[in-house]
């Protein structure tokens, strides 16, 4: 329920603050008071989207603030969803800034746009010229259906929309695969040869660096055993070999190595560099030795080298990256030799999905008849006791394709004299017909959606008399168990409100700007006896008004 409302620089809302209460609250004024301004207003607290033009000419800013509270356990759910506190009565505040920045809050807050209208429609309904469009659009009309029967629906429609997704999900998912396959069939020659190419190279990490250093052996052989030749003569042939020497060293300082620590350290070094230097001989003649290549092996080696940087400038800069190219090859050939496979196993699902959406959906469409049956003799009777008594309401279900909402179609029907085969709405309802057609929706659909407040506006569209009294009488009936916000130009409906306002507007020799007021019992006689007479009051329209507001609290 909204039980405060304050608007500020809205059009030409100057500063206005409403307290509304459970019941019937109505609102009346003047022609061009305002009344649309503020259901506007109160549109954009909930969610709808903002227009600059709305800001009050000279202002920053318009910001319009509301308190509402709801027992629907969703409530918290969404509030956690878009990071506003837990807390009731919600505070919502819209601040729409004339260079076009929108803010909402909730319980202090940020929230985004699409969270604040979320929270809100589990808040309030607002009815009115946009109702009626609604309800002309037979796209709609499944969803009124749905929501009147939604207990009996519920689980057979996430059966139905279930189903439909596995099937879509499996079917886009085929013709993805048929796609791709399309495309990769046209490479699977040139993978099937790369495949060939690489594995036929029975390529060997590092193998690469090895044939380097092989060859640069193989090509410097010469040069290499000259060195290593030379090298050894000079460690180890001859008497004037360093070897030689040494030895003649190490023999003269062990023989006094005994007379003091320093002869005996030397000695021991001597001896120690003569063992490296005889180990490093062997060493330099098992090289020496191993200095030999033929050129067919140079040859083979050059070639093998050449073949693995060819393969390298095609497949990547390593034998690392021409081994991972194989890899990911190999996978698209199996995917595409495997791909019968894949299409059969997608075919068998698509198949399996259709049978139990197909099933789901039979029986929807079953229990929607049934619902629309009830539905139609309920519209009727309520129609009936809006003064329409002729009208014969008809929901006719056709099979109208495949969607995740099953495969019916649904449009409503009204006959409005007795004889007349039913028609489309939008081709014989007038006005005041669509009017009490959406108020009798609302009267039995209320209760249902668990909306705690209804914002009617243009309800008394191209009705008066007596139909307008039923109709107040409705929404006093929908009023016991909702909160009902009704704008209205006519007295018949003012009446029955539990709570009166009166919309004012008021100009100056600078601006223009509306106010709200409560109406005591006297104003409310003299407000009622204006609906009646127009702008001049007279002494019999108050008698009439007094009568109409005493028979209704009779």
């Amino acid at each position: 329920m909204i039980s405060y409302i304050e608007i500020s620089d809205f059009a030409v809302i100057k500063d206005l603050k409403l307290e509304l209460f459970p019941g019937l609250n109505i609102l009346t004024g003047e022609t061009g008071a305002g009344k649309s301004v503020i259901i506007e207003a109160i549109s954009m607290a909930l969610g709808a989207r903002a227009d600059t033009d709305y800001v009050r000419k000279g202002s920053d800013k318009a910001v319009i603030s509301l308190m509402a509270e709801s027992d629907d356990p969703g409530i918290d759910e969404i509030l956690e969803d878009i990071g506003a506190p837990k807390e009731q009565p919600l505070l919502i505040r819209r601040e729409i800034s004339a260079a076009g920045r929108s803010i909402c809050r909730v319980n202090g807050m940020p929230v985004p746009l699409s969270g604040l209208s979320r929270l809100c429609k589990k808040l309030a309904d607002i009815h009115g010229q946009y109702d009626q469009q609604y309800l002309l659009d037979p796209d709609k009309h499944i969803d009124i259906l749905d929501l009147y029967a939604s207990q009996s629906l519920k689980d057979v429609k996430q059966i139905t929309k279930d189903s439909y997704r596995q099937y879509a999900d499996a079917s886009t998912e085929l013709m993805r695969l048929r796609k791709k396959l399309a495309e990769s069939m046209r490479e699977k020659e040139l993978l099937a040869f790369e495949t060939e190419e690489i594995s036929n190279a029975a390529l060997v990490k590092g193998e690469d660096e090895e044939l380097e250093a092989k060859i640069s052996l193989m090509q410097n052989a010469e040069h290499i055993y000259t060195a290593l030749s030379s090298a050894y003569s000079s460690l180890y042939a001859g008497d004037q070999s360093v070897l030689s020497q040494l030895g003649n060293a190490m023999e003269q300082t062990g023989s006094v190595s005994s007379f003091s620590a320093d002869l005996s350290e030397i000695s021991e070094r001597i001896s120690n560099s003569y063992y490296e230097l005889e180990d490093i001989s062997s060493v330099l003649r098992g090289l020496k030795d191993s200095v030999s290549y033929s050129q067919e092996e140079l040859d083979e080696a050059v070639e093998r080298l050449e073949s693995i940087n060819s393969l390298k400038r095609k497949y990547g800069g390593s034998i690392e990256s021409i081994l991972d190219y194989a890899a990911e090859a190999q996978a698209k050939l199996s995917y595409i030799e495997n791909a019968d496979e894949q299409v059969a196993s997608l075919e068998r699902r698509i198949q399996l999905a259709r049978e139990q959406y197909d099933a789901a959906a039979a029986r929807l469409s079953r229990l929607r008849k049934d619902a629309a049956g009830i539905l139609e003799v309920r519209i009727d009777r309520e129609l009936s006791e809006l003064n329409f008594s002729n009208a014969r309401f008809k929901v006719k279900i056709e099979q109208g394709g495949t969607s995740e909402n099953g495969t019916d179609r649904v449009e409503f029907l009204i006959s409005a004299n007795t004889g007349e085969d039913p028609k489309p709405l939008a081709k014989v309802a007038s006005g005041g017909e669509l009017s009490r057609i959406m108020l009798a929706l609302k009267r039995i659909i209320g209760d249902i959606d668990g909306i705690p407040t209804m914002i009617f506006d243009e309800i008394d569209t191209g009705i008066s008399g007596a139909t307008a009294g039923i109709v107040g009488e409705k929404l006093h009936a929908i009023a016991e168990n909702h909160q009902v916000i009704c704008i209205t130009h006519l007295p018949q409906i003012a009446v029955k409100g539990d709570h009166h306002f009166k919309i004012e507007k008021h100009s100056d020799e600078i601006s223009t700007h509306t106010t709200v007021v409560p109406l005591s019992e006297e104003e409310r006689v003299e407000e009622v006896a204006r609906l009646l007479s127009g702008t001049t009051v007279s002494q019999q329209a108050r008698l009439a008004a007094m009568e109409m507001l005493g028979r209704q609290n009779a």
